[in-house]
């Protein structure tokens, strides 16, 4: 039996593993310590010293020269979170340790909340609800594009865009991407017709943003994309507020009232207090929620325990992430 290790921020234990998955962990590992802080177990170099596997989340201790030194054993560690880029580094690649991510059940929620941001951004929700209340009555109604027959535009067709993409389908509306590592084949199985980043913005009703935090990703969507936006139309972004060039799209929703951005991030994350974004009545912010929330964290703390079994029977990890891959998941 491997010795085992969970250690990540305790609110983080209760939320993606708790008791029961800890009992699952613990006939499957001979676990070396109650869960630990990375202060704690910091503190254990004698725990480091035996550990074959860890099992993670948010709060991940940096493996470092110095943490592989001291885990001279370490052979798996199953992260119950998104991207791992913040603890990963050269020593830890180095040394050739198996990872595993829960990055792909992280993505299920945010699909789930796409998906009921898009059906009520066809409606003009946000639009109806603000002006009741602050109105203290209903307002004309304004036209809305409706769920059947308007266009949804995805930016980018990764892992969450894909499950955005699959959730659509059941609805009579037509999905265009943007994506240019998405070939024809592709796009054909995916059943989403495959155009311009500019046309996602010129044609389509909603517009969803799901584009990885990279380098060369940053400040991507510019204030004319939002210039070209059809009238009453909606921007969605579950992504990265960095991904979003914000000062010219605040300048082009204050020229345009009639645009309507659905922002889970921004960047800075809450924006600053003096942004507009906190009071333009057509933006509607909420705090980064679209991802893992409460229960829905253990879904990502069983996928971790599935995929221990998968790596102790030889089989190779589901989801396992290469230093490559990993350089992909924001």
């Amino acid at each position: 039996m491997h010795n085992g290790l969970i250690v990540l921020d305790h609110p983080a234990f209760d939320r993606i593993y708790g008791s029961e998955h800890k009992i699952r962990i613990a006939r499957r590992v001979n676990l070396l310590a109650e869960p630990m802080s990375k202060e704690e177990v910091l503190k254990r170099p004698d725990l480091l010293a035996q550990v074959d596997v860890i099992f993670s989340g948010w709060g991940a201790p940096l493996m470092d020269e110095a943490f592989m030194k001291m885990a001279p054993n370490l052979k798996a560690v199953f992260y119950g979170a998104g991207t791992i880029r913040h603890f990963t580094t050269d020593a830890f690649w180095d040394r050739k340790v198996a990872i595993t991510s829960a990055y792909a059940m992280n993505a299920v929620p945010v699909a789930e909340y796409t998906l009921a941001a898009v059906l009520l951004s066809l409606k003009n929700f946000w639009k109806h609800a603000h002006a009741a209340k602050q109105n203290g009555a209903y307002a004309e109604r304004v036209p809305c594009a409706g769920a059947y027959g308007s266009k949804v535009g995805l930016i980018s067709l990764g892992m969450i865009g894909r499950l955005v993409r699959e959730r659509l389908r059941p609805f009579d509306l037509d999905v265009l991407a943007y994506d240019p590592f998405v070939t024809p084949e592709q796009a054909t199985v995916l059943g989403v017709e495959m155009v311009s980043l500019e046309d996602i913005f010129k044609r389509c009703d909603v517009v969803s943003l799901h584009t990885p935090w990279l380098k060369e990703t940053e400040g991507m969507i510019r204030g004319a994309h939002f210039e070209m936006m059809k009238p009453n139309s909606t921007f969605l972004n579950t992504a990265r507020g960095a991904v979003v060039n914000e000062p010219e799209m605040i300048s082009v929703l204050q020229k345009r009232p009639d645009l309507v951005a659905w922002l889970d991030v921004t960047y800075p994350e809450p924006p600053v207090q003096d942004s507009p974004l906190w009071t333009l009545p057509n933006v509607v912010l909420t705090p980064h929620i679209a991802g893992s929330q409460n229960a829905e964290c253990q879904r990502m703390g069983r996928l971790m325990i599935d995929e221990f079994d998968r790596w102790s029977r030889g089989e190779g990890l589901k989801w396992g992430i290469s230093r490559e891959k990993a350089a992909l998941l924001a």
